[in-house]
């Protein structure tokens, strides 16, 4: 298989994952910019709404809109930052982690149950298939 016609199939088949796992209801669900914003905030800790946009690829008014909507919900909270206090800082507060870590949860028990009705070669070859995503995410 030429490696154009590799990438289209590739393109399809994750955006239909994608896809199921966005239909996977989880109470409470965030929106796909909301969740990332939550999920960076508990990995990274707390950023700047200018860094929070640059990361995240998208202008700094769509980040304070994202950021107004999870500072309502009481999933973030933004202080002062202690080494320049012009700059504020947005955190994940105790509420925000509790619901990114059950919707993590919901999702990945949802994708288990699938991975669980294939074969073992099957589920081998997904883990290596997950290593080689992660490393064409960093390519892109």
């Amino acid at each position: 298989m030429e490696i154009e016609s590799t990438a289209a199939a590739l393109q399809i088949a994750v955006g239909r994952l994608v896809r199921r796992l966005r239909q996977t209801h989880v109470p409470g669900d965030l929106t796909l910019s909301e969740a990332s914003v939550l999920s960076r905030l508990d990995r990274v800790g707390p950023a700047a709404p200018g860094e929070l946009a640059g990361h995240e690829r998208v202008k700094p008014q769509a980040m304070g809109t994202t950021l107004q909507a999870l500072e309502q919900r009481g999933l973030v909270s933004r202080s002062p930052d202690p080494s320049d206090g012009r700059r504020v800082l947005m955190s994940i507060t105790d509420e925000g982690r509790r619901l990114i870590t059950d919707r993590r949860s919901l999702k990945t028990q949802a994708l288990a149950e699938a991975i669980g009705h294939l074969s073992a070669a099957e589920q081998a070859s997904l883990v290596e298939a997950a290593r080689l995503l992660d490393r064409l995410a960093e390519e892109l």
